[in-house]
């Protein structure tokens, strides 16, 4: 019994096995991204909808942090930078609804500039931190999907600061969330693209954007 429950004990351990982030491992080289006020050298743009953008943001930045308000359709945030090989760190919390449901955003890198080619960590609540997007394949974008294959849940509750890292290096794009890294896709069809945040239907905090860009 004792060596059963040791073996139990061991297994839980390394299943729960923390990783630190790069921005922990080795935090020389990283660029603050965080934007002002005023948003400049980010774009607001439409996300897989053909509904008009409301005039008025959703997203806003207020005592230096930015926040969606999640209440003007779909949207995301772009960083108006293209880069190739590169690190997003982003940290984030929703606002807790009580009764709420199926908490929506994301991580965004590689995408083409107006997003019809796109890549992202889902941003969710618990279960979520997955892959997934489309790829350019004959001409067309095609969607994957990598739900099915997620290694960990490491995703905390509305309410509580979430970490994730996505780092796009030669063809592969992987998804490291709160300590361990929880997707990986090995080819994203492109070498270049765009980073930025999701706004679909929730109201969510950010801090502490960073990029490391990868030589």
């Amino acid at each position: 019994m004792r060596y059963s429950l040791a073996l139990a004990f061991l297994l839980g351990t390394l299943c729960y096995a923390q990783t630190p982030s790069a921005l922990e491992s080795d935090p020389k080289g990283w660029q603050d991204i965080m934007p002002n006020a005023s948003l400049a050298g980010w774009t607001r743009l439409p996300f897989m909808t053909t509904t008009p953008m409301a005039q008025e943001s959703q997203w806003k930045v207020e005592n230096g942090v930015p926040i969606c308000e999640g209440d003007k359709g779909h949207d995301w945030l772009r960083y108006d930078k293209e880069l190739a090989d590169v690190i997003f760190h982003v940290e984030f919390r929703y606002t807790k609804m009580e009764g709420k449901k199926g908490y929506n955003s994301g991580v965004m890198i590689r995408n083409s500039a107006d997003g019809t080619i796109y890549h992202q960590a889902q941003a969710g609540e618990q279960g979520t931190g997955w892959l997934f997007g489309s790829i350019m394949t004959d001409g067309k974008p095609v969607r994957y999907n990598l739900r099915a294959q997620l290694k960990e849940d490491r995703v905390k509750p509305a309410g509580e600061w979430n970490v994730f890292e996505v780092r796009a290096e030669g063809p592969k794009l992987t998804a490291w969330v709160n300590g361990a890294v929880v997707s990986e896709q090995p080819e994203s069809g492109t070498t270049k693209g765009y980073i930025g945040l999701e706004g679909e239907g929730f109201r969510i905090e950010f801090r502490n954007l960073k990029i490391k860009q990868l030589k």
